[in-house]
């Protein structure tokens, strides 16, 4: 019997007031405390008389530490930065600055190397990094600036006063498998505050039920996503030098799917490498992570980590729906910043610097409610206004049909790349239509038995222990800890589907894209078709494939106990 996190009935919880409550502590949430602590700082010395506190901004993270849940490849584009903290290079932690680049087209055996880059995939100027390093380093700023990042707290849910919101409750904490309160039990706290704001990151829980309570994605395209599966390797000197930036596409991906690999040299001999599957393929038997293990026996990068080490393993959800899948991102009392809004640049494969910019802009249009002592959304729309006007725009706009070029398979999609680059970002047409890629999945009965072009992509993947690895093994290397006596917090709505429905129809593919064996098929002789579903929570790495990619949209993902997760340090 799986029992799901449900809230308590009957608790009551602590009421805290706050001026600004940042949901999440990463790159977006982190750039907007610092921004809004500069611009208070600012106030107060130019107004004796009128005084602003830092005390009552509140940052909610839900890892354990600052960086923990942080994951990208990572290349930093400095622009936002140099904004936010001039001359931060002196002190930030940059693996290296980029030296080379090389655009690869892979076949199953051989290569074909680009002889021009091209424009989109430049990385001169920019940063090889750590993402959970930088966010850290981004958080001691944070604490020298006197605003408290609260760790291990995650945001359970929107507190509502009319249709403003008014604040965020935190999770509760020692809550049992059968949803009880354990001996340790403390209720979450009610933080009201007159401006909430939401960096939760792709696909965040929060920003999921505010778009759906205030239908913020009216009228735009449905987003959609890439799964990033990343491995940390430390390889022999010499291999490829830091800073140097390698991508390919092709193999072993067909003419079906979208995607590509990264390759990234850092310091110390470390390599950073992964592969992004656009989570919007035909075959729902298709295993994101076994594209991994075999894009690594290709010869190009099987010789490069030939006698290294897999250290580390992760895998995050990426938006890529562009500008026309932005939804609404300012309202009444409430702000969306980076990944929870959809600021990434899905051609250049770069958002971190969309995050932070789109913190920075929030962060001025919070400090003006303050100041004014109004955040409804006359005042807190400004940030929309700001966006708009901003260089966020002027970036996506540029890219704003990429990845619809690519519903119709890779070649119509090159073809359609091409058309924009030339054509501003149109294209054919100023605005390309979307539909969702879970909605892309065709049946097992419209597809060939044996798997057919895909065959290579499909099942699990046993690995060799040295070069390629299983899910359990790579799971092992992402540090993933959660509490184990608490309610599950992936929320199937209604089991029956994936017993009856899912298995037949679909050949149940939460087995096959989640990257850490959380979703299971147990041999059960009363259910319809032999086999029933079964969790593994305590896998989970935060990726929100499920809630993102299941076919009937029954899996909702909601945090687990603050706290719990994944540890992706140095990723």
């Amino acid at each position: 019997m799986l029992i799901f996190r449900k809230p308590l009935t009957n608790v009551e919880h602590p009421r805290m007031e706050a001026d600004v409550v940042i949901v999440g502590g990463g790159p977006a949430g982190m750039a907007c405390a610092l921004r809004l602590s500069q611009l208070i700082d600012q106030h107060n010395a130019q107004h004796p008389d009128s005084q602003l506190s830092k005390e009552n901004i509140h940052v909610l993270e839900k890892a354990r530490e600052i960086g923990q849940h942080c994951l990208s490849g990572a290349l930093l584009d400095p622009r936002s930065m140099r904004e936010l903290l001039p001359g931060f290079e002196k002190e930030a932690p940059l693996d290296a600055a980029v030296s080379k680049e090389s655009v690869y087209f892979l076949t199953k055996k051989g290569r074909f190397k680009f002889p021009i880059t091209p424009p989109p995939l430049r990385d001169h100027g920019n940063y090889v990094i750590s993402l959970n390093r930088f966010v850290k380093w981004m958080g001691s700023k944070l604490e020298e600036a006197g605003i408290t990042v609260f760790t291990g707290f995650a945001g359970s849910e929107l507190l509502y006063d009319g249709e403003r919101v008014s604040g965020v409750r935190t999770d509760d904490k020692g809550v049992d498998r059968q949803n009880q309160p354990k001996s340790n039990f403390e209720p979450g706290y009610d933080l009201h505050a007159k401006v909430v704001i939401l960096a939760e990151g792709p696909r965040g829980s929060l920003t999921k039920q505010l778009i759906a309570r205030f239908n913020l994605d009216r009228d735009r395209n449905p987003q959609t996503y890439g799964q990033g599966i990343k491995e940390l390797w430390e390889i022999p000197s010499g291999r490829i030098a830091p800073g140097e930036v390698i991508y390919t596409m092709g193999w072993p991906l067909t003419s079906k799917e979208y995607g590509g690999a990264w390759i990234y040299g850092g310091k110390d001999n470390i390599v950073s490498l992964g592969f992004v599957t656009g989570l919007d393929y035909p075959d729902p038997r298709l295993d994101p992570h076994r594209v991994l293990q075999v894009f690594k026996q290709h010869p190009l990068v099987a010789g490069l980590l030939a006698g290294g080490k897999m250290i580390r393993y992760g895998a995050k959800s990426l938006p890529y729906g562009g500008w026309w899948s932005i939804p609404l991102v300012a309202g009444n009392g409430w702000m969306i910043l980076g990944d929870s809004a959809g600021f990434l640049n899905s051609q250049r494969l770069k958002g971190i610097h969309l995050a932070i910019k789109s913190g920075m802009l929030a962060a001025e249009t919070a400090f003006e409610a303050l100041t004014k002592g109004d955040s409804s959304a006359a005042t807190l729309g400004e940030y929309q206004q700001k966006v708009e006007n901003s260089w966020i725009k002027d970036e996506l706009w540029k890219v704003r049909n990429f990845h619809q070029g690519f519903e119709h398979g890779f070649w119509m999609g090159m073809l359609n790349a091409g058309l924009q680059q030339i054509t501003g970002g149109r294209g054919l047409r100023n605005r390309a239509r979307s539909t969702p890629g879970y909605m892309h999945m065709k049946r097992l009965a419209e597809l060939p038995a044996d798997g057919g072009a895909e065959a290579h992509l499909i099942g699990p993947f046993k690995g060799d222990g040295k070069l390629t690895f299983d899910k359990l093994t790579d799971l092992y290397h992402s540090g993933t800890r959660h509490e184990e006596d608490q309610p599950a917090h992936l929320v199937i709505r209604d089991t029956d589907v994936c017993n009856s429905r899912c298995i037949k129809e679909f050949g149940s593919p939460c087995q096959h894209f989640c990257p850490a064996n959380v979703y299971e098929m147990l041999d059960d002789s009363t259910a319809p078709h032999g086999k029933s579903i079964g969790l593994n929570p305590s896998n989970c790495v935060h990726c929100k494939a499920c809630d993102i990619h299941d076919p009937y949209q029954i899996i909702t993902w909601v945090p687990p106990e603050g706290g719990g997760g994944p540890n992706y340090d140095g990723m």
